[in-house]
């Protein structure tokens, strides 16, 4: 019976520990003219309390359906640029270091 019950605390862990894991996606990396750009889910979904749902399946995709765009369409209103646009969180334009680590 104790075998039973710590198989199954194992498993709901696992299986919880997994969709913790899921949830944001987690960093990922984009690589750019400008150097690499480290998305990171964690800042937009757990510190800013953005849903999901704000930025999927519209201005985003996932990472590897997604069309890179350029710094110009971006200040323009597309992929960052919809929500980092100098009103609803900083701009694209002129904040280059807060992104773009070298």
């Amino acid at each position: 019976m104790r075998r039973r019950i710590v198989s199954a605390a194992c498993a709901v862990l696992l299986f919880a520990g997994g969709a913790v894991a899921a949830t944001g996606g987690g960093d990922i990396p984009i690589k750019n003219k400008g150097g690499v750009v480290l998305f990171r889910h964690s800042l937009h979904v757990d510190d800013a309390g953005i849903a999901c749902q704000a930025c999927h399946p519209d201005p985003f995709l996932s990472a590897k359906q997604h069309k890179k765009v350029t710094m110009k369409e971006m200040q323009k209103g597309k992929s960052c640029g919809a929500c980092h646009d100098g009103k609803k969180a900083f701009s694209v334009k002129g904040s280059c270091s807060k992104c773009h680590k070298k």
